[in-house]
Parts: structure tokens; sequence; C-alpha cells
């Protein structure tokens, strides 16, 4: 039989999808991209803020429509929304088959085998689970490179965010678990392994009693045929100066971090539950910087959040302009039901939202392409990631630069070069967030 995959929302839910559809081949099932031809069709669903749900909502109600015309034998949604609104999918959709909550994604074979049988199927297990993923995965990225799930839930409990009555609180994945993961993912080609939670950095204290996210970076920087290791998801508060220190010495690990910031301004920090104030950002960013030669620093901001006046987004302006990020992304915010912050008063309008995000990125844009231009005659390190078609240019991307979410760098040659090899490019010319380069040969 075949089946589908719909994968919405983040790299996390990714590895989940990827952990199902390596159960589902391990079963002898096959895959197929044509919906029409699908006989199930699986759509793994997000609800981080109120446009992904209605992704999810919408892309559910579109696949719903194979099952009226017989073509589909079963709908199956799994993931944050099918956690948060089990009941209401069953009440609404009537061509969902089966349920699958965050922490039963790996029941999947069940789920199909009931649902195959004409049972309706739902499973979603108390948030204390940790759900398997000891399975060969089927990757969906190519084969170059993996996102590495080390732990799922959050104990954070941020006033605007969901995730832990959707996710859970935190427990990571016993060490020797991951290793075994990365191991098989290398072997079969993986060159760069991002690692992936809902916050990294905080890594095996529900289980060793200890931050050991330096001693697993240690680890797995020893797996050979393994190149690169990307680290996404530290928040500021809890990165230490033995992460630092490994991240500095060890070369397979990029020298990259993500540092979900989400504002400047002390009061909507505090508003916010985070655990941390704009002193400390400074400070957390300076020393990153001195540390670590090159690193390319990427964060992600929330503008319009409850009572966000004119002079503390301005107070965020003057922050990102002064801290001049390598990478930056913003989200409005979305009241999201069952959190704190959905009941807050001085609630921002959609409009004013949008405009302060646009102010954002438009400073953050000049700020981007003035660090291209800095590297123009540089030459760096670049994973092929793919051909421009009916040209001689391939698409790259350097150490700074994670997949999906950074920029590129176009490097034009007449060689042949294969998906997932390592070049040295010189950078010739900058664009507003990409870079143009071509082969350095001195280097090769």
């Amino acid at each position: 039989m075949k089946v589908l995959f719909v994968s919405l929302g983040c790299d996390k839910n990714l590895v989940d999808t990827e952990v199902m559809m390596g159960l589902l081949a391990k079963s002898g099932y096959e895959f197929t991209d044509d919906e029409a031809n699908a006989d199930i069709i699986v759509v793994n669903t997000c609800s981080f803020i109120h446009d992904a749900k209605q992704e999810s909502v919408n892309t559910i109600l579109e696949m719903a429509e194979y099952k009226k015309e017989g073509s589909c034998k079963a709908l199956i949604v799994t993931g944050c929304l099918a956690q948060r609104y089990q009941q209401e999918i069953f009440d609404e959709i009537k061509e969902v088959d089966a349920i699958l909550g965050t922490s039963s994604f790996d029941k999947i074979i069940e789920a199909l085998d009931e649902v195959l049988k004409g049972k309706e199927f739902k499973k979603c297990d108390e948030l204390l689970r940790l759900p398997s993923i000891d399975v060969k995965r089927t990757l969906t990225t190519g084969g170059h490179f993996a996102y590495l799930k080390i732990a799922e839930g959050c104990d954070k409990h941020c006033t605007y965010c969901i995730i832990p009555k959707i996710r859970g609180d935190f427990r990571s994945y016993p060490m020797e678990v991951i290793l075994n993961q990365a191991k098989d993912l290398v072997a079969n080609g993986v060159k760069e392994l991002i690692l992936v939670a809902q916050e990294t950095t905080v890594y095996g204290t529900d289980i060793y009693g200890k931050k050991m996210l330096p001693t697993l970076l240690k680890e797995l920087c020893a797996i050979n045929g393994l190149v690169w290791i990307r680290l996404l998801y530290c928040y500021p508060e809890e990165i230490t100066d033995e992460l630092i220190k490994v991240m500095k010495n060890e070369p397979k690990i990029c020298k990259y971090i993500d540092i979900p910031i989400q504002h400047a301004s002390d009061a909507i920090l505090k508003k916010m539950g985070r655990r941390t104030n704009k002193q400390h950002l400074i400070d957390v960013v300076g020393k990153l910087r001195n540390e670590i030669e090159g690193i390319a620093i990427r964060t992600t901001l929330i503008t319009g959040f409850p009572g966000e006046t004119q002079t503390q987004h301005e107070e965020v302006m003057e922050f990102v302009d002064t801290m001049e990020f390598d990478r930056l992304g913003v989200f409005t915010y979305s009241p999201e039901e069952g959190t704190p912050a959905a009941e807050f008063d001085n609630q921002i309008d959609e409009e004013v939202k949008l405009d302060r995000q646009a102010e954002i990125m438009e400073l953050q844009q000049e700020i981007a392409f003035e660090k291209a231009e800095a590297l123009v005659g540089k030459t760096f390190m670049v994973m092929i990631e793919g051909k421009l078609a009916d040209e001689n240019a391939y698409v790259g991307r350097t150490y700074m630069d994670a997949p999906n979410v950074d920029g590129y760098i176009f490097i034009n040659t007449d060689e042949e070069l294969v998906t997932g090899d390592f070049v040295y490019a010189k950078v010739t010319g900058a664009l507003e967030y990409d870079l143009i380069g071509e082969i350095d040969y001195e280097f090769t």
C-alpha cells in the first residue's frame, strides 16, 4: 500500500515524520508524493501559532477530499494539532480515521492495523511518555544533512507558548539512542547533523542530573565521516562556558548558534516569562563573539506582545542595530488559547504588529547586506545543495547558514558537482541575504 506524508511545522516535527516513515518502510509500506495515488494519507500537524493551526486544518480538509472520492482508504492526523484538538478533529472532520498525539507517533503501525480493519483509532498518550525513535529513519532532506532530535518537550512555560501543553515537559533521549541514530545516519551518507529540541542547551539535566550537551557534542565529533554539526535552539541563560569551549575547540562543530531571545525590553521579557534580561543577552552574545572567532549568531524576536509600547519597540530596534545579529527572524505575537499571555490586557492590533515586524526586518536587511558585502574576497568551505536549472551554477551553504532558514551561496562553475559535496568557494559578490562565489582552486 502507498502512503503519502504531509509534514507541517518545525524540524522537530519533520524528525517525527521520518521516524513514522521508517516504521512503515520496515513493515513493507511504500511512499508516494501523489495524493491521488495514495492509499493512506498521514498529515503531521503544527499548532504553534494561529497561522500554523490554520495551515494544518486546511491541509486536513484538502486531504479529506481524497477520502470522500474513495481513492484514499485511511486518513491519519498526527502531531501538535492532533494532540491539542483530538476530539474536535474527530467531531468536525468525519473523514479522519485515526489521531496520534505528540507522544504517540511511534504507534503508527498499530493505528493503521486498526483503521484498515474499519475501526477508529485514537492514541494521545500522557505527555510524560518519550516516543521511541530507535528506528532507521526515512530521510526527507535529501540525505546529505539530517536533523537529530535530542529531547522532547519544554519546562520553560513562557507565557505566550503552548508547547509544554502539547509536547509535555522536557525529556531527554538517552545518549546511546542519539548516538546510535547519528551513526546510522552518517553511515547512510549524512554529512551534517543539526541538533534540535525545544531547547538543546539543557540536554541531559532530567536523566543525568546535569547539562550533558558538551559531552554529547564530543561523542558526535568522534563519528567518522561526519563533517558538520550544527546547534539550534540554545536558550541564552543556559549557555555555559563549557559549551562555548567545546564549540570553539571542536572543528566539526559549525561556528554557528541559534539563540531565541524574543525581545530586548526587560519589562516585556519579564511578562513573557523569559529567564533573562537585556544586559545578560548583551553579555552572552559578547562572550560568544569574543571566544569563537567568526561565529554566526541567529536569533528570533516576537513583536506586538501584549502591552508592548512604541518605546519598547524602538528599544528592540536599537538593540538589533547595536548587536548586528548575523541572522534574524521576527514573528508577530499570536495569542494562543490556553496560554497566560492570551488573557493579558492591552493586546496589540494586528496592523501594528505587522508594521513593527516590517520595520525590524528592514533594519536587519541592511545589517545582513553589510555583513554579506564584508565577506567578498574571503574563502569558505561550502556544502553543495543542488544545481540551478539550465545554468552552470550550483546552490550551496557555508557554515553560517542553516538549511531552509538562512541564505545560500551561488557558485558559478563548469565543474560537475553532486549534492552533499564540499568545495571551497571564494565570495565574489553579495545579494540581500545570499552570496555569489566561485571555486577557489588554491584551497582544493
